[in-house]
């Protein structure tokens, strides 16, 4: 580094720059995952300023610094930097108590410039402060947006953190840029991994009261699940998203689902925003095509999850009963769907087959927990003394659901639905040995935290499913 250089302050930004997400939009879901109800105040903030708006959220959320996704060449530049005697200044449109935090945390800035009450330091402001307080031209600086350019045009040089060439090269009239720094894209299967597209598969139980009632020849029928089923899948993804963005520093803290596109920062926060709203659209539309008992199944449904989201999930047992609940709500709205009432047999049994798999779900959590030696997973009610309990609960829920399934084969009525119910008694065994072995995976381990994941993906069970299939085809 040339003598003048290390004269010369770095100034960092930090939004999008130094880390790869935005504070304020952080801010916004921590909001509305600690104090929901006042999400209605932030129109009435916006309208006094977005610096009012900044130092409302400032006072309402806390961040847990250790776990926000870094730029890591950013950091490396800032290590750098310090470490050949420069001063270094962190310079951001964040809340000066954010800034601040982000400092302390990684002990590498001189100075912190943020926003206040009063003033939201971005763009024009950034760009007329450092000016004032190292000259023109007195500064070196690294940004990432197109309000910093009113910042390079008063910097000696600088940095661009953006996959923009037009940003690059915008830059480039009003300052000498030394380097480009082009942080990943999110291409095609990082939005599908966002939307969580294999979840989708628990969508195909609206077929289940077509199948149940061998009414698969149907036109209207197989129209109409089908309609149902892109439905329910638009409106999980909505769901999905927004849990995803609620629960971004718990998911950062998680072993795997650090790696999600939000928690890791490759898709912008801002973007998922807009995602809800439009997938909301899009499954509300495909369900007006359909009864008006279906639209209301899956308004139920979007609110049950968004109070699971929000509230549930960390209630112990609720939570279980939640997702078992979800799962057997898809049952009910293919029957919705289809104008076929599911039966008894098959409500009863959905529900207890559903419990057992979402407790292997907290199970598998709680086990890597533990693996990690801590005594609770980040956002859930449960501690690794609850193992025990959840086993018993998700075997003795397992068990339940085969005894109903033999209970139905042995009801009268079967015989009206099938010729040769006898081959149903073959199904029993086998559901014995799946709900066995998954409980034994899950106790060893080798279980993902979602069973519908592992049991897709696992050659016994998908051939326990082919050949329960083919059982039902000969009764």
């Amino acid at each position: 580094m040339d003598p003048v250089t290390k004269t010369v302050p770095l100034c960092v930004d930090c939004d999008g720059t130094l880390l790869r997400t935005d504070l304020l939009h952080e801010a916004v879901f921590l909001l509305v995952k600690s104090a929901p109800w006042k999400i209605m105040l932030l129109p009435w903030w916006l309208l006094k300023g977005k610096a009012y708006l900044k130092d409302r959220l400032a006072q309402l959320v806390s961040f847990s610094w250790g776990t926000l996704p870094f730029n890591d060449e950013v950091v490396a530049l800032v290590r750098e930097a310090k470490a050949s005697g420069r001063t270094v200044v962190l310079t951001t449109a964040s809340h000066h108590t954010q800034a601040q935090g982000i400092a302390r945390h990684l002990n590498l800035f001189d100075d912190v410039l943020a926003s206040d009450a009063q003033l939201n330091l971005c763009g024009r402001h950034k760009g007329n402060d450092l000016a004032s307080r190292y000259g023109e031209r007195g500064f070196d600086y690294i940004g990432n947006d197109r309000a910093d350019l009113d910042v390079w045009s008063r910097a000696r040089k600088g940095t661009v953190v953006s996959a923009s060439d037009s940003l690059a090269h915008a830059a480039r009239q009003v300052t000498d840029v030394e380097r480009v720094i082009t942080p990943p894209r999110p291409g095609f299967k990082t939005y599908l991994k966002g939307l969580r597209v294999h979840q989708w598969l628990k969508n195909l139980l609206v077929f289940v009261p077509l199948v149940a009632a061998h009414a698969w020849d149907s036109p209207d029928g197989v129209r109409a699940a089908l309609l149902a089923f892109m439905a329910f899948s638009l409106c999980a993804s909505a769901v999905y998203v927004l849990n995803d963005l609620v629960d971004l520093e718990a998911d950062r803290r998680h072993v795997r689902k650090r790696n999600r596109p939000f928690a890791s920062g490759l898709i912008p926060i801002w973007q998922g925003s807009l995602m809800v709203p439009v997938l909301l659209v899009g499954a509300f539309g495909l369900a007006a095509l359909l009864p008006t008992g279906f639209v209301l199944v899956l308004a139920f449904y979007f609110c049950l999850t968004l109070a699971y989201s929000l509230v549930l999930k960390r209630r112990v047992i609720v939570d279980v009963l939640m997702l078992a609940g979800l799962y057997t709500l898809r049952v009910i709205a293919g029957g919705a769907a289809t104008a076929i009432v599911p039966s008894f047999w098959l409500l009863a049994f959905s529900m207890f087959i559903f419990l057992s798999l979402a407790v292997v779900k907290r199970y598998s959590e709680l086990l890597i927990t533990l693996q990690q030696h801590k005594d609770q997973p980040a956002g859930r009610g449960y501690t690794v003394q609850d193992l025990p309990v959840l086993m018993s609960i998700g075997t003795g829920s397992g068990m339940v659901a085969v005894l109903v399934f033999a209970l139905y084969i042995n009801n009268p009525e079967i015989t009206e639905i099938y010729s040769n119910p006898l081959w149903l008694w073959l199904v029993p065994p086998l559901l014995l040995y799946w709900v066995s072995r998954l409980w034994m995976k899950a106790h060893r381990g080798e279980v993902d935290d979602d069973p519908v994941v592992f049991a897709v993906r696992d050659w016994q069970s998908l051939l326990v499913v082919a050949i329960s299939a083919v059982l039902f085809l000969m009764a």
